[in-house]
């Protein structure tokens, strides 16, 4: 889609008048001589000893001792019945929604602020998606939301929430809601293995859930995922399609379609290694988030919220909300974004993804809501006033609380691998902003 037209009158001159990387403001600040990454990950060496045991065994494919003991220490860690190792997060959710019983024309209920990972799994089984907006509070799917959105699509049957940055959405209240209207819950926990919510791990509140092992996240296997229920009879079916539905014959017998999603013993080696420090990369994470929370506490942000009375966060990504009354002007297209700073104690997120990318600091904007995609425009989008819109043009008056997220949130480099000193810069660069 060309820009030209995207924009208003005035938020075209932001174009020829923003600042596009002028950073002048941090000049005195040098760039990390190596990168400081949003979240890379952290490896211990145990790793290594598990992946040479299937090397050495010869157990290199999607059958050996390193899945059947990830499966078994994730089971033990999250509290579920039964864990399928998988080729990746993604893999887990399209099983999950398979096992749902989501088929071509129907329709499934998504959290709108996620990534798109959450909602493809749908549209690759044929479902028809429809997304739901956020709440303050979480930053993730609103329970009232979900119950307009109910009443205007009585008969949907698929629920996908998602976990936020490591942040537990209401998930007892969704899933009452779920259970109300005899609606599957699928929980997406691929950002949150390891969060708590009133006092029971996330990954264990859906008939189905996900979580991931992806390069970035809190325990890695540089790839790999899992489906976890407690459905025995699920289990072994999502293990079945996992290695192409084949039926226990002599020979290649198939009598359903199957996926090639199985995770290998070598992928399964890293995870084992990774598990035991699970507590560990959160302690750090958290660490890293208090001392971004103390930082900023005179400055006009919050940090990603989480009501602490319920919920306790792995904490997995620290991310800043630039309060509304002190946005500098700010302006996107799909590709591109631009800003203008028309007085001091004011930015924007524009301003520090450019300065801080600037000084090889790595930061990411929230997840562009599903609805505002170009791929999704026409999907239906419920909020918690009950609005439903059949399309989106251009973000124009869009009020939605994803919309508003994602236009003055900001995720900041939350490596649990950046030292103290290298934290401070970052700091400093987010503070200059608004000097």
């Amino acid at each position: 889609m060309s820009n030209e037209g995207i924009y208003k009158p005035e938020e075209r001159a932001l174009t020829d008048a923003g600042n596009r990387v002028d950073d002048s403001i941090i000049r005195d600040i040098p760039a990390f001589q190596k990168p400081v990454w949003l979240s890379s990950p952290t490896m211990h060496g145990e790793e290594l000893k598990y992946m040479r045991e299937a090397y050495e065994t010869n157990w290199m494919s999607t059958i050996g001792k390193n899945i059947n003991e990830v499966e078994r220490m994730v089971c033990e860690k999250v509290g579920c019945g039964y864990a399928v190792g998988l080729n990746c997060g993604t893999s887990a959710i399209q099983l999950a929604v398979r096992l749902a019983g989501i088929q071509r024309g129907d329709r499934a209920f998504c959290s709108d602020l996620t990534f798109c990972a959450t909602v493809n799994p749908v549209s690759y089984e044929g479902g028809e998606l429809v997304f739901i907006d956020s709440e303050y509070e979480t930053w993730n799917m609103d329970p009232r939301a979900l119950e307009k959105a109910f009443a205007r699509y009585p008969d949907t049957k698929v629920v996908v929430v998602a976990n936020l940055y490591g942040t537990p959405a209401r998930l007892d209240e969704i899933r009452a809601i779920c259970d109300a209207h005899r609606a599957v819950l699928v929980e997406d926990a691929a950002e949150s293995l390891g969060a708590v919510y009133k006092g029971r791990q996330t990954g264990t509140f859906g008939t189905y859930n996900a979580i991931s092992f992806n390069g970035n996240k809190i325990i890695t296997g540089s790839t790999g995922g899992m489906l976890l229920t407690d459905d025995v009879n699920a289990a072994n079916k999502a293990r079945k399609w996992s290695t192409q539905a084949r039926e226990n014959a002599p020979w290649y017998q198939h009598e359903e379609l199957g996926y090639n999603f199985r995770m290998s013993n070598v992928i399964a080696g890293v995870v084992r290694g990774q598990l035991p420090y699970l507590e560990e990369h959160i302690r750090q994470k958290k660490a890293i988030y208090m001392r971004y929370k103390e930082a900023f506490r005179d400055l006009p942000v919050t940090m990603n919220p989480y009501p602490e009375e319920i919920m306790e966060p792995n904490f997995w990504l620290s991310c800043i909300l630039v309060d509304r009354e002190a946005m500098c002007r700010q302006a996107r297209s799909d590709l591109e974004e631009v800003y203008f700073k028309s007085r001091r104690g004011e930015s924007c997120p524009a301003e520090m993804y450019q300065l801080l990318m600037a000084r090889n600091a790595q930061c990411r904007p929230i997840w562009k809501p599903m609805h505002m995609q170009p791929i999704f425009r026409a999907n239906p989008f419920v909020t918690a006033c009950g609005e439903v819109r059949d399309t989106y043009v251009g973000g124009r008056g869009d009020a939605s609380v994803s919309a508003d997220v994602f236009e003055r949130g900001l995720c900041l480099p939350s490596d649990n691998k950046m030292t103290p000193e290298e934290q401070d810069v970052i700091i400093r660069i987010v503070r200059r902003c608004f000097e």
